[in-house]
């Protein structure tokens, strides 16, 4: 006869601790979200806002009386139409063109053989580790020589096709089964067939994905459409209102108004695209994970 065998006591968490633990992590996610929003909902509310409260000290969170003043103001002051256009105008080319050249050139890193892969996704991964601001010169001088400056070529091209975008497709083009492309090429049907009928579809995710992140970084961007635009009309939302922002004639108080009706005008559009696609980038993001 064996002896029977002595378990030592496990010691169990109180069930007090337990429970405790869901609502603290709630509490301080709501307040690290309160934190993140507070200059967003500021922005927000000021623009609501008249002068008298802007310009109250202490300052006041909810406006005491909600006015569309300062939206009238500012597109009274300044060509909101114009500018909205030409940020509209960029930032949806861009998007198209990365959605395109990304995916393209992500399709032929994953699924196709050819001299030299390697290299070009050595050379791409070596472009995501080149900071944006060193290519603001060469960029600039190459679009001097090319006649380029205060066009919206000139804001478009230099950032057509970015380096994470390729990567981005790629990654996700790889998890594409490779039995289902050569039953595809055995069926008669051709590299642009698969490509566009085949691939794309199934990499709706990681489109989604690019479209959100490329149109955000075309519609903020400041530095470049500053730099290649010497022409009043062809200037983007971010280059006005910094530009309205740095006018002397404008006052304090109705001015920071005009400037939060303006930021509030410009993150709009951002939202709208996040709206419409959230499902498919959370779906990418997620399936990212995975990898």
């Amino acid at each position: 006869m064996t002896a029977p065998t002595v378990t030592a006591p496990t010691r169990r968490r109180p069930v007090r601790v337990r429970g405790l633990r869901g609502p603290l992590l709630y509490t301080v996610a709501s307040l690290g979200l309160l934190v993140m929003a507070a200059p967003f909902l500021w922005m927000v509310l000021s623009a609501f806002k008249t002068k008298k409260d802007l310009t109250a000290s202490p300052p006041v969170w909810i406006p005491s009386n909600w006015t569309l003043a300062n939206f009238r103001e500012l597109l009274d002051q300044l060509d909101m139409a114009r500018y909205f256009m030409n940020s509209l105008i960029v930032a949806v080319l861009v998007t198209v063109c990365n959605l395109l050249f990304c995916s393209m050139l992500g399709y032929a890193l994953a699924k196709l053989r050819f001299t030299g892969r390697s290299k070009v996704l050595g050379i791409v991964l070596a472009a995501l580790m080149v900071p944006g601001n060193l290519l603001v010169l060469p960029l600039y001088v190459l679009m001097t020589k090319l006649n380029l400056i205060d066009t919206y070529a000139g804001l478009v091209l230099p950032f057509a096709a970015g380096a994470f975008g390729v990567f981005l497709m790629r990654q996700f083009m790889q998890s594409v089964p490779d039995e289902l492309l050569e039953a595809a090429r055995i069926d008669g049907a051709g590299e642009w067939y698969i490509f566009w009928r085949i691939v794309l579809p199934l990499v709706k995710p990681a489109l989604a994905t690019l479209t959100i992140f490329t149109f955000l970084g075309s519609w903020n961007n400041f530095v470049w459409p500053l730099i290649a635009t010497n022409d009043p009309g062809k200037y983007t939302l971010p280059v006005a209102l910094a530009t309205f922002a740095n006018d002397p004639n404008r006052t304090v108080g109705g001015g920071n108004g005009m400037l939060m009706a303006g930021s509030l005008l410009v993150v709009l559009p951002v939202l709208l695209v996040f709206a419409v696609l959230q499902r498919h980038f959370t779906q990418g993001i997620a399936t990212a994970g995975l990898k």
